[in-house]
């Protein structure tokens, strides 16, 4: 084992050697001092404890205009067997451009062959690939400056009834919806299903609507609110107030009292992205029957 990080931290000095010379101006490579001798010590004398790990900045200069993304750099006792720690940071870059430009360069080294020095390579990647994400930074601050960015939550509702028979109620669901432009369905029959989602005042006052002056057995359940910067029609997940109709069970005869599939309804709630939201409504969890 010792034999194999010697090998290796003589390979980080020769790399470190050759990268001094490539970038020879003062402040272009930040080295601390005492780094390379304490490596040399340990390899005069490999009984010893083992030195610091190698950590350094490289400044490199991107585009015309010379704007510096310093590559920082923490190389393991047993790099290159093992890959090197990198992290590209710039003034000029707002945190998600940072974000997408160290992916992405993490991504390329992966890609390269284990064992090989990479660090000369990281760099020139840094000097080649850098400016796209420093002109979207660019950009992006532009338009924040032009325009205040307000937040918008969107809420949803997941509304309980013991039953949903009734031509006038199912009027008054269907046209409070469409009034406050809120999304969603409504499950006629035994059970009731009712979801709504909208800006939140809207779900609010379709909730007061529907629940007075006489409507007994009917609960929220469960409620949703997500926060976006965006329009909140982006996080919607039904696109318009739907009628659900599933095939129902049983002999009603003169009564309006038979139950709705509640596999099909399961299905259709998985189809939204909502198949959590089954056993929260029932206490049970939903699972689909065998076809």
């Amino acid at each position: 084992m010792a034999a194999a990080v010697k090998e290796c931290l003589e390979l980080q000095l020769l790399e470190v050697e050759m990268l001094l010379s490539m970038f020879p101006k003062s402040g272009e490579i930040n080295l601390d001092k005492d780094a390379v001798p304490s490596i040399q010590r340990y390899l005069r004398n490999a009984d010893g404890a083992l030195p610091p790990q190698l950590q350094y900045c490289i400044a490199v200069d991107v585009g015309e205009e010379k704007v510096k993304v310093e590559l920082q750099v923490l190389l393991p006792h047993t790099y290159p067997q093992v890959a090197p720690q990198l992290f590209a940071r710039s003034d000029a870059l707002h945190r998600q451009q940072q974000l997408q430009l160290n992916t992405h360069l993490s991504s390329h080294i992966s890609s390269l062959d284990s064992g090989d020095l990479c660090i000369c390579e990281a760099v020139q990647w840094v000097k080649d690939n850098s400016l796209p994400y420093l002109e979207n930074s660019k950009i992006s601050s532009e338009c924040v400056s032009k325009e205040v960015r307000v937040k918008e939550t969107l809420h949803r509702m997941w509304i309980y009834s013991h039953h949903i028979y009734r031509q006038e109620l199912r009027k008054k669901i269907f046209d409070s919806a469409k009034k406050l432009n809120l999304t969603g369905f409504c499950l006629t029959g035994k059970p009731g299903v009712i979801c709504v989602e909208g800006l939140q005042e809207n779900c609010e006052e379709f909730w007061r609507v529907i629940r007075y002056p006489n409507w007994k057995h009917i609960s929220c359940k469960h409620v949703d609110n997500i926060e976006t910067e965006g329009s909140i029609d982006n996080l919607r997940l039904f696109h318009s107030f739907e009628d659900l109709q599933f095939q129902a069970h049983g002999d009603y005869g003169l009564r309006n009292d038979y139950h709705m599939d509640l596999g099909q309804f399961l299905e259709f709630l998985k189809q939204h992205q909502s198949g959590h939201i089954f056993q929260i409504l029932f206490g049970v969890e939903g699972k689909l029957s065998d076809k």
